[in-house]
């Protein structure tokens, strides 16, 4: 009985501390994107008329500056945010005349459909170059390999979606990002058209980095003990190369791609921009442009609880794959 009131209060003690490591850097990343937001040249209106400030009386600009709410102090206007946050409203666009959380609807889905075609293609990509790479390393293969590791790193997301584009629409005369976006429920031939370069470029990126963690906990697992011995027991080398080395070699990929999984939900703005997908990326982009604070705020929280979610579910993978792990 004492042994098991020891385990409980050691795994309480464990969630405690992983629910405040959470609590406390969420509240953390909500007061640095409030105040940076504050930091930069300009606020709402001139983000709303532009130039045409400018023409605006000081009554005028008053009675805007009161209508947005950034008449108020700092903390006023922060602790208003998170009220509305916190109630699921996530504040209201005034370009758009919606609320927040009625964008987000409509945008979430859009970059968690990105995220997960460019991971998939990423995994596959990255670990069957990295695995080609690692068979034979110092060889030619291994140097190619390497190469493309090296190429996919090195080229921005930007270049290679601009190039994708101008060679499809001026070169082929296709270009199906042209038109309105479909969901896969609508039309999934559109939205598999529609997702596929944008995917592509987003699967180059991530595949460059798990390659290069694949071919380095591969051949640090192959000189393993129970590697010698399923190789003296006969057992065929691409078994040993699936069974023994790759599944012993999981926790650092699986690390990296919860990385890199979290990154394309945040990090896809630019390639969302390009290839006119009406996801999140873009809405920040878009809301940065005008000033949009409630926006930004809340969709950069939503970016930060997602990607706290992605490295718990890390954790709870490792479980499975290695029950070693406690």
């Amino acid at each position: 009985m004492q042994g098991v009131s020891k385990l409980q209060r050691f795994l309480f003690s464990s969630v405690t501390l992983r629910i405040l490591s959470i609590t406390t850097t969420l509240f953390g990343i909500s007061i640095f994107v409030f105040l940076v937001l504050r930091v930069i040249p300009g606020n709402t209106i001139t983000g709303s008329f532009g130039i045409e400030t400018g023409m605006l009386t000081p009554g005028q600009i008053a009675e805007l500056r009161h209508y947005y709410g950034i008449d108020q102090s700092l903390i006023l206007q922060y602790f208003s945010w998170m009220k509305s946050f916190l109630s699921g409203q996530f504040g209201y666009s005034f370009s758009t005349g919606v609320s927040v959380m009625k964008l987000t609807k409509s945008a979430l889905p859009v970059t968690i459909e990105l995220a997960l075609i460019g991971t998939i293609l990423g995994v596959i990509m990255g670990i069957a170059i990295g695995m080609f790479s690692a068979r034979k390393p110092g060889s030619f293969r291994d140097f190619g390999g390497q190469l493309f590791g090296l190429l996919a790193l090195a080229i921005p997301g930007f270049v290679l979606s601009t190039a994708i584009v101008t060679i499809m629409a001026n070169v082929f005369r296709y270009f199906p990002n042209g038109f309105e976006y479909m969901t896969p429920w609508e039309n999934p031939w559109v939205n598999f058209q529609q997702m596929m370069f944008p995917g592509l470029v987003l699967g180059i990126a991530v595949a460059a980095p798990i390659m290069r963690t694949t071919r380095s906990a591969l051949l640090e697992t192959v000189d393993k003990d129970f590697v010698r011995t399923a190789h003296g027991k006969g057992v065929s080398p691409r078994k040993v190369q699936l069974r023994h080395v790759l599944r012993n070699s999981l926790i650092p990929i699986v690390t990296m791609t919860g990385i890199q999984f979290g990154y394309l939900l945040g990090g896809a703005v630019i390639v969302e921009k390009i290839f006119a997908l009406p996801g999140m990326g873009r809405q920040v982009l878009d809301a940065i442009t005008k000033r949009e604070y409630a926006t930004v705020q809340s969709s950069v929280m939503i970016f930060a609880i997602m990607f706290v979610t992605i490295n718990v579910c890390t954790d709870l993978i490792y479980r499975k794959i290695d029950p070693r792990i406690k």
